[in-house]
């Protein structure tokens, strides 16, 4: 199974990244749709990842300030590297517009994942959506 990924615009993508975000945030998660929706997806930079079949398996975002986030896989696809193909994608877009660092929240079971990617952990744990998160930082 093959996928490829897409800089898009929550304009252009909306329907399909609110498909994947609704599946694995609200519906798998249990985050509400007030917590989901937090009104910053316009100005963001997306990115989504599509099956060769065309479905929407993944996606996730940056915002201007280089916070990334909302990084979301579709169980059936987890561990096929999309999450790491999307972050790639999402860390060229910040190297692009020239940013000196990233930060994001990681779900604790994804400190692993974010950590063989360069990311440094930094602060305490915290509840975001009642789910427990840190913050780790990259210099680009």
């Amino acid at each position: 199974m093959d996928f490829t990924i897409h800089q898009v615009t929550w304009h252009d993508a909306e329907p399909l990244l609110r498909e994947v975000r609704e599946a694995v945030f609200m519906r798998e998660q249990g985050v509400s749709a007030e917590l989901e929706w937090d009104g910053l997806d316009e100005n963001a930079q997306h990115v989504l990842a599509v099956s060769d079949t065309g479905q929407a398996i993944g996606c996730g975002r940056i915002l201007p300030n280089s916070h990334i986030g909302r990084i979301a896989v579709l169980p059936a696809w987890r561990g096929k590297k999309v999450g790491t193909a999307l972050l790639q994608a999402l860390l060229a877009y910040a190297q692009s517009r020239h940013f000196p660092e990233v930060d994001l929240d990681a779900q604790v079971q994804a400190l692993p994942f974010y950590r063989n990617l360069g990311f440094a952990e930094e602060g305490e744990v915290f509840l975001d959506a009642g789910i427990p998160h840190r913050k780790m930082r990259l210099k680009l």
